[in-house]
Order: structure tokens, then sequence, then C-alpha cells
């Protein structure tokens, strides 16, 4: 492809390299360069692209997009190049976007839940859905492994490129707040995006919850419908900032588009009559716990939204499946109950133990730690709400990075200082995990948070392999020997 066709609709300041130049492929990381591509120099958090831009050259690039550049250097230079770099991946690939129905779903949390429900909605009425995510990608059944919620620009029109050449009507996708600051899905056009809630997360980046906020609310700058929680405290203001028409969703509330009436709460899901002017349906989840509620009434608005009807929306919930690592139920020979919860943020722990205080017979098990490099002011918090609605907690590791594992453990024991909720620390997650299980009592709900889908343990850059279903495989089968 030449480099004309590439930069095509990009705001060139300048430009000192041959616009007839046939470009190999598009690189943003100088390390995979090879001869006749473009790089592309991005400005990131640890380390600048454009420090490397002489590397590249010397690896075969034949141009350079970038925002400053020497004299002398084949370059394109541009405002700014993520959102360059996002446009000329749309170039390269076609703007396979467009082809497609886009659905965006932003918020703290239920994001992941959202789409597999809106997924299995449009799949049973026939489309070939692609989905975007925390835990995987799929295209149609196709599982693809993914780094990040919302991948980097590039990748991300590559696997749009993938899911329409597959026969994908739909999209569905999680847009991270990160992935709208940082310009990763810049140019993309959604028919649909929905906001699940607004509560403390990613503040390391954002700095402030109303920085948060607002990033979450560029989506709607980019839709052509919204649909909002009206019960989260951040929904006025989401409503207000939003540039498309809104419908909005509520548990609590009649003044929404789409409420939700005569709620049941049971161990095997959830129950509730859903009214629309005039219209009721009767919905059922198969996930515990009142932020299921929510996030069935997110699918149900964003089905609706994109012209489903309510009714068949509703029906086709009945038999949608629990998403991994999402208040998953872990299969045990044992007379107590494990459970594995991505939960790792203040709501998400609140959530997830005031659903399983919902059903559990027996004491309600707390094992959970915080993020290493993260929002630091969240631990005391998740702390506090672990001893205030579990009867136990064990406080250990989770993905400490660059930090010290006691260090951490320790912020979130100041949280916990005041309560009278007994509790272990074990810093080898490992352990933990076996400590738990082994003292576990008949009736009792263990709830493994923070690492959800994840399968490994992050410490120091590295990812070492820790999956939770395999250690409470492991430890039951070695006491089956004794």
């Amino acid at each position: 492809m030449k480099l004309q066709e590439l930069l095509q609709g990009v705001a060139v300041k300048s430009a000192a390299a041959p616009m007839d130049l046939e470009i190999g492929e598009v690189r943003y990381d100088s390390r995979a360069v090879r001869p006749g591509d473009l790089f592309v120099a991005i400005r990131g958090f640890a380390t600048d692209g454009h420090q490397y831009i002489a590397k590249a050259l010397a690896q075969g690039a034949a141009a350079v997009v970038c925002e400053e550049a020497g004299a002398g250097v084949p370059a394109v230079v541009v405002a700014d190049s993520r959102v360059a770099l996002a446009e000329i991946a749309a170039n390269r690939f076609g703007h396979p976007a467009d082809a497609m129905t886009m659905v965006g779903v932003t918020g703290t949390n239920g994001k992941t839940t959202t789409t597999y429900l809106v997924k299995h909605i449009l799949e049973a009425q026939g489309h070939k859905v692609g989905l975007i995510g925390t835990n995987q990608n799929l295209i149609g059944s196709e599982p693809i492994e993914t780094e990040r919620t919302t991948p980097e620009s590039y990748e991300l029109h590559a696997l749009f490129a993938r899911m329409r050449d597959a026969g994908c009507t739909h999209v569905v996708m999680e847009v991270s707040s990160h992935s709208l600051v940082l310009h990763r899905v810049h140019g993309i056009h959604y028919a649909v995006g929905a906001f699940t809630n607004l509560t403390q997360d990613h503040l390391d980046f954002h700095k402030t919850m109303e920085g948060y906020r607002r990033a979450k609310a560029l989506l709607f700058s980019v839709c052509g419908k919204g649909v909002i929680n009206l019960d989260d405290p951040a929904a006025g203001k989401m409503i207000a900032d939003a540039k498309c028409p809104v419908l909005t969703f509520s548990a609590e509330s009649d003044d929404a588009s789409l409420s939700a009436k005569n709620i049941e709460l049971r161990a095997d899901g959830v129950d509730f009559i859903c009214a629309m002017e005039g219209s009721l349906a009767r919905v059922h989840l198969g996930i515990p716990g009142m932020f299921s509620v929510h996030n069935a009434l997110t699918a149900l608005g964003t089905a609706v939204a994109l012209g489903v009807p309510l009714e068949r929306a509703a029906a086709a919930l009945a038999d949608a499946s629990g998403v991994k690592g999402r208040a998953e139920v872990v299969p045990v020979p044992a007379d107590y109950t494990v459970l594995i919860d991505y939960a790792h943020s203040p709501d998400g722990v609140e959530n997830i133990l005031n659903a399983v205080r919902g059903f559990s017979k027996g004491r309600v098990v707390a094992l959970f730690g915080c993020g290493g490099d993260r929002d630091r002011t969240k631990r005391p918090k998740m702390g506090a709400i672990a001893a205030r609605l579990a009867d136990f907690c064990i406080v250990t590791s989770d993905n400490p990075r660059t930090e010290d594992p006691d260090a951490i453990i320790a912020d979130i024991l100041a949280g916990m200082q005041d309560s009278k909720t007994p509790r272990e620390v074990i810093c080898d997650r490992r352990e933990a995990i076996r400590w738990a299980l082994a003292h576990a009592k008949k009736g009792d709900t263990v709830v493994l948070m923070g690492k959800g889908h994840e399968t490994y343990q992050e410490v120091n850059h590295v990812k070492h392999h820790l999956d939770e279903r395999e250690e409470v495989q492991k430890y039951f089968a070695e006491k089956a020997k004794h």
C-alpha cells in the first residue's frame, strides 16, 4: 500500500517522505520494524517512540510518522501520533468498522458480562457477532487471546477486518476509559454506547473521579444512541455530556425508559419484570446478585436501542450462561461452595460479597489482594468493605507487579484495623487458597476475588502461571490421595 493511501484523511503538518512510497507494514514498536515498513512514533508512559526513530530507520523503515523529527529524516509530521495511528490503521484495513454495526460498553464494573449478554441476544436474532473485551476476543465462537481490555488501534482494526471477513454483522466491545483518552478507538462510530456504572478505579491514570467520568463520557460523543444507568450517581452528568439521544434504565426508579419491577434474587440467578413504555417482559438471568439485574437491564436497553423488540431480547436472556471469572462457581467435592470473581475495585468487592450474602447458607469467606503499581487509595477501602461484608477475610497477593507484596497488604490492612472480622494474612496466593479450602466449613461460600479470568500472577514484569481453578482441583486431588 502506498504512503499516500495510508495517510488518506490524516491531518499532516509537513512531509519529508515521497507519497508514492510502497509501504510493507505499519509498526509502532521499533523492535518489529522490517525493511520497507512505516514506523509510527507514539508517546507512551514508560517510553517515547520518538527516541527510537533512528533505530527504526537503521532497521530499514521507509518512512516515519511522528510529532517532531530531525533534519534528513523521511518523516510525516502530525499533531498527534496516536490519532494518526488510528486513522492509518483504518486505511490499512479498509475501514472494517464501517462495514459492521458497532456496540460499545463502558463503565467500571459489568462491562464484560454485559457484552456477552448483548452478544447472546444478537446471536439469538440470527446475527454473527464479534466480541472484544477483558476475558477474550471472539469471532462468533472462535476465541482470540487478548492482552488488554481495548487493544491498541492498529490491532483493533486488524481484528475488525478479521471479523468483517468472517461475516460478522455486529461487534460488541468493552470500551475502556484508557482507550477513549488514548485514542485507541478514534474514528469508530458506535451505533449504540452503554454506560454501566462509575466507581473508584484507575485513579493512578485519571487522577480524579471527575477526570475518570469525563473519560467514560467521551463514548457518548461518538454514538448514534446512548444507554445509561439512571441508578448511578454519575448518570446526570453522563446524560448532560452525551451528544446523542439517550435511553435510560433503572432498578430503583420509574423515571427510566426501562425499569425493573418485582425483583427476585436467588442463588441460581435473578428474575424480574422489565417495563418499557407500557409493555412488560419477564426476565430471567442465571447469574446471581443485584448487579445481574443491572447487567441484564444494560443488555436489554442496548438491544432495544439496536431495534430488537423487548420481549425477544428478554426471552434470549433466559438461556444466557455466566462468564468465566464473574461469579463463577468452581465444582468441588465438598459441602461448601467456591466462587471465582474478578472483583478488583471497592464497588466490585461490595457487589460480589452482597450477592453471596444473599444465598450463602454458612459463612462468607473472602480471599483477596490488590494490584501493585495501581491506585493505592482503593486498597484500604477494599479491605474495609471485605471486613464489613465477609465473615472471614484472607488477605493475600494479586499481581504485585513491581511493588513489595507485603507493603500492598499493609495498605489493605489499614482499612480493616477497626473491624472485628477475623482474618488471616498469607502473602503467597497459592498457599492462601489452600488455607481457605482447608478451613472452609459446611455451608460456607469461599469467594476468590481479583483474578477472575486471569491465569497468571504478575511479579516484576513477569507473568507466572496461576489458574485458581487448577489450584482448587490440585488441592482436592491431593486430599483424595490421603
